[in-house]
């Protein structure tokens, strides 16, 4: 019985540091890309104008999904990585007037994600040029890779969130992020 709990705590390990190594390689990819951000924002807030050289970092999103009760989805980045994956970064807001949650249907019902509990699981990216859906990806006992166990948000407050995708094909940038209770809005994909 040990041996089967240790080759069990040995792959949570090996996840937890793959996830970590994936969260630093992330941030060291922040590089100059930024491609016509307010293009892909589904929000009504326009900017009057691009800013020929955006800082790292702005609070200018690439999407802003509105979802249930005040919940915003503010998307940041969706940076491709060499290994075959794209990471979606974000923050959900709670623009609303009394503290909520992020809806439980927001992980979607594959079963093996709502053994899991709370997640962004249910989200995925749609490339509308190959006509391929990515779900997203899920570590070695099934765990969605997506921020997982959201506290109940606060009016006003926000959290930080992240969702990994397979890759589409490097000849696609722009595809539809998807996640149940929100509105959809395309994306721009750097990297």
């Amino acid at each position: 019985m040990s041996i089967r709990f240790t080759a069990k705590a040995r792959r949570r390990v090996v996840a937890l540091t793959v996830a970590a190594g994936l969260a630093l390689g992330v941030a060291g990819c922040g590089g100059g890309g930024d491609d016509k951000k307010p293009e892909a924002s589904a929000s009504a807030s326009n900017a009057g104008g691009s800013d020929p050289s955006p800082q790292e970092g702005t609070d200018e999103p690439l999407a802003e999904l509105k979802g249930e009760s005040g919940l915003i989805l503010k998307i940041t980045s969706a940076t491709r990585d060499s290994g075959g994956f794209v990471t979606v970064n974000g923050e959900v807001k709670n623009d609303g007037s009394e503290a909520t949650r992020i809806p439980i249907r927001a992980q979607g019902d594959e079963t093996e994600i709502i053994r899991h509990g709370s997640s962004l699981g249910g989200a995925t990216l749609v490339d509308s040029s190959t006509k391929k859906r990515y779900y997203v990806l899920r570590d070695t006992d099934g765990r969605p890779l997506t921020t997982t166990d959201m506290p109940r948000i606060k009016a006003g407050d926000s959290i930080p969130v992240f969702m990994q995708f397979p890759a589409p094909p490097s000849s696609t940038a722009d595809v539809t992020l998807q996640l149940p209770t929100f509105a959809s809005a395309t994306i721009k994909i750097s990297g």
